[in-house]
């Protein structure tokens, strides 16, 4: 019997892991290993780990789990999670069944670009989704905001942090009037439809417009829509907000008893390295926390 299974081995995963490995609790983390920021060069904003590439960040920190001998890392497909009377049944791609005690969810989130032409070729490479992991690499140049609904007002806000240069296309999209003004203060704003994104090797170019305007821009972010990666929260029963995240407290516990989620998967925080981790850290703490306080519960 497990004490805790990890399902998702990203940074949230991975740190909690950690924690829970250094509480000597028997652990098992199960990683895919199809991390979603898996086409991102280097991720920033962690300190002491700025501009490291996401895949020595994950080898160093599987370096840093397999110290403690309580955890173990699967490189395995969790395909289903059924909540029995006192424990969790996991079973995996290949089969195998496993009992566990509490499940922690950290299987992340998945972008959905939009569908426009050209856009796969650039993003992750000079097109992103985070100002705040990749607005330093592309201040002071022309940038674009592709965002087809009302997150075109905040973003395009938003990166006039990193540069005066800013134009919002919102393809086809009609932002509301007073939004508008608001925008056009300091930002251009764009409402045809985009026919492509022009680019060489991975860096945008320009982007052409369905009226056959074409508008020279060097980088931008892309608003995606974002999915749970896999379905379990919803399975289990945990509560999902209005945003689609799974519903946590403080310490990472679902509204069901002995689920806890942590990292991209509750869309309450800025998809970034260290706020992921940090909150695999409080989960797991909130996971020791509930077993020993179960360890004291008088058997009736």
């Amino acid at each position: 019997m497990l004490d805790c299974a990890i399902i998702g081995g990203g940074p949230a995963g991975l740190n909690a892991a950690l924690v829970l490995g250094r509480a000597g609790r028997k652990t098992m983390l199960f990683d895919e290993d199809k991390p979603r920021n898996r086409v991102t060069q280097e991720s920033h904003g962690f300190i002491t780990q700025d501009g490291v590439k996401p895949a020595e960040f994950k080898k160093h920190a599987r370096m840093d789990v397999q110290k403690y001998p309580s955890v173990t890392m699967m490189e395995e497909r969790v395909e289903y999670i059924e909540k029995n009377a006192d424990a969790f049944k996991i079973q995996t791609k290949g089969g195998t069944v496993y009992m566990a005690k509490k499940v922690l969810l950290a299987t992340g989130l998945r972008d959905v670009l939009p569908e426009i032409t050209g856009v796969q070729e650039v993003y992750g490479t000079s097109v992103f989704s985070c100002p705040f992991c990749d607005g330093w690499e592309m201040k002071d140049q022309a940038l674009a905001v592709i965002a087809e609904n009302e997150r075109a007002f905040h973003m395009g806000k938003m990166l006039t942090n990193w540069s005066r240069d800013v134009i919002v296309f919102t393809n086809g999209y009609q932002l509301e009037e007073e939004k508008k003004k608001v925008l056009l203060q300091q930002v251009t704003i764009v409402e045809d439809r985009i026919e492509a994104l022009q680019s060489k090797a991975g860096q945008l170019t320009s982007i052409r417009l369905q009226n056959g305007e074409e508008i020279h821009r060097d980088a931008g972010i892309v608003i995606t829509d974002l999915v749970q990666s896999a379905p379990f929260g919803e399975q289990l029963g945990c509560t999902i907000s209005p945003s689609g995240g799974v519903k946590v407290d403080v310490l990472g516990r679902t509204t069901v008893e002995g689920v806890y989620a942590c990292g991209d998967i509750s869309i309450s925080t800025p998809s970034q390295l260290i706020m992921a981790a940090a909150e695999g850290s409080k989960a797991a703490a909130g996971i020791v926390s509930d077993l020993v306080e179960e360890s004291f519960q008088v058997q009736t």
